[in-house]
């Protein structure tokens, strides 16, 4: 049978960079072909060259066994190529109808007293929308408002309008990466319907998890190059883990039970808006004493970047009281609170944690540059902050021309691996003082890595606890969450749920938090939404 999609021989090159380094890729008719690889391995550039947003410097693509010259989205589509991006492209004020008709509008013709108009035929479209919606299990309402809608049913107005463009090869780039596990379950149905009636599906995901559960093929990228294809029976987590990175990973954590003792870090009725003004952080209550790792599960969006900055003296709290060690730091600025002993990987790397124009050297060196032994009075002590930056470049593996090379010129990952580097080693000095109070906030601490230095950065976090920091840890990986934390406090609208022992929670009962479900009534199934109650902070 001749394959839906071939990419052969694509090579794509940036200024220093060989992104792609002649990648062939088969997509077969009604397949769900998982591509994996790690942050930079070419698996965009090669998915945004198939969509037609990149141009290949060489190689040739087919569409149904015919070549096809694709120089833009429109040429993708014409093809019967879709793709769902991780962001999506929807606007929240339009309704599902109106999204979807964007580019694509259908128009009836009346007549008016100063001649034809062309109006808008939203019944038509919406009557095919809701067929369209029907037919593959997709359940969209199509009078509804985007910003009505949750992420999942969102996703899945993005699936139906790439098939009311007529696309049989749809391309979801980390399709789950803000859904719950039972939306993200929910997801895999779709995508199985899907492949039954004929379409055919490249799914890009970094959750090793995830292909077993889904994907008929799966291909691993690394450096550029398509390093292996495999049927999902031929595979284990740990051979696509060492394929991703070129050795073998250890994915899961020595980690011994936690030892805790004092609260550290006391956040009392806590409430923060957001930049809209909205009450994102509403009466949070929590606890992180010394010597454990207290994971915030949570889909993205649902207070948790607003709490970090919150804790961090990043963001103004509306009321509330935060104690560190002890001492009232409510209203303290970020400088005080790190004198005190807070460390800080925050979710925005770039804006908040790296001065993109310093060079690798001075980012490793930020918040101690004018302490011993970096600086001697007002005169800093260059050989010493040069010989420390080079020792923590090799130690967590910073990629990088040199350690005067300005950071804002490396890979998204190695930028995390300077803050990381910079932010745990500080934490673990403060450790070993006297009076300090080490409290570190990391939040989504290995996005944008590969495995292997997720394995690392595990480690890392996990050896800050048994020195006795307190790690708050907030991520929107399940399994990160699962894999690391002694407690987990879910978050919900701005509202802690619940706060569960990490080693007798499910991912079942912690994905129904995550999506609002507080328990289950008559054990029939039936949930009551937390929206629809009072909820007591736990």
């Amino acid at each position: 049978m001749t394959p839906a999609l071939q990419a052969i021989g694509i090579t794509k090159h940036f200024p220093g960079v060989l992104a792609n380094d002649h990648v062939d890729f088969t997509l077969e008719r009604g397949q769900i072909h998982a591509l994996l690889g790690e942050n930079g391995a070419g698996k965009s550039t090669l998915m945004n060259i198939l969509y037609g947003l990149y141009q290949p410097d060489s190689g040739e693509i087919r569409v149904n066994g015919r070549p096809a010259k694709i120089t833009s989205p429109h040429d993708a589509i014409a093809q019967g190529i879709g793709m769902v991006h991780q962001h999506f492209m929807l606007a929240p004020p339009l309704t599902v109808t109106e999204n979807i008709m964007l580019g694509q509008e259908l128009k009836t013709h009346r007549t008016h007293l100063l001649g034809a108009l062309a109006v808008l035929d939203r019944r038509t479209a919406s009557r095919r929308i809701r067929d369209l919606s029907h037919q593959y299990g997709l359940d969209v309402d199509p009078d509804a408002y985007i910003k009505d809608l949750p992420v999942g049913a969102q996703q899945r107005v993005e699936i139906v309008k790439a098939l009311y463009r007529a696309a049989d090869i749809l391309i979801l780039d980390e399709p789950t990466a803000v859904l719950t596990p039972q939306e993200a379950d929910e997801l895999f149905v779709i995508m199985r319907g899907l492949a039954k009636q004929g379409k055919s599906i490249i799914f890009i995901t970094h959750k090793l998890r995830e292909v077993f559960a889904v994907a008929d093929r799966i291909s691993v990228m690394r450096a550029g190059q398509m390093v292996g294809s495999l049927a999902p029976a031929e595979a284990t987590r740990e051979t696509l883990a060492e394929m991703m990175v070129g050795r073998k990973v250890i994915l899961a954590i020595d980690k011994a039970p936690a030892h805790p003792s004092q609260p550290l870090l006391e956040v009392d009725n806590l409430q923060v808006m957001d930049d809209r003004r909205h009450m994102s952080v509403d009466g949070v209550s929590l606890q992180v004493r010394a010597g454990e790792i207290l994971g915030v599960a949570g889909v993205q969006g649902n207070g948790q970047t607003e709490l970090a900055e919150a804790l961090t003296g990043l963001r103004k709290i509306v009321a509330g009281h935060i104690r560190m060690a002890g001492h009232d730091m409510t209203h303290a600025h970020t400088r005080q609170l790190i004198e005190t002993g807070l460390a800080h990987v925050p979710e925005d790397r770039q804006k908040h944690g790296l001065v993109l124009s310093f060079s690798v050297r001075d980012n490793l060196a930020l918040c101690a540059y004018y302490k011993p032994p970096f600086a001697r009075g007002i005169v800093l002590q260059f050989p010493i902050i040069e010989a420390r930056a080079r020792e923590l470049a090799a130690q967590f593996d910073v990629r990088t021309p040199g350690i005067l090379t300005p950071v804002g010129s490396l890979s998204g990952g190695n930028q995390q691996k300077v803050i990381v580097a910079r932010e745990l080693t500080r934490l673990l000095s403060q450790a070993a003082q006297a009076g300090a109070a080490p409290i570190l906030i990391a939040s989504q601490p290995t996005r944008g890595l590969d495995v292997g230095s997720i394995e690392f950065i595990h480690r890392q976090l996990v050896q800050a606890r048994d020195q006795g920091a307190a790690v708050l840890l907030i991520s929107a990986e399940l399994d990160e969450i699962m894999t690391l934390s002694d407690r987990i406090a879910v978050m919900y609208k701005g509202r802690i749920l619940d706060t569960l022992d990490a080693a007798t929670a499910t991912r079942e009962h912690l994905g129904l938090l995550m999506a609002g479900v507080l328990h289950s009534e008559d054990g029939k199934g039936r949930a009551q939404s937390a929206l629809n109650r009072d909820v007591r902070q736990i």
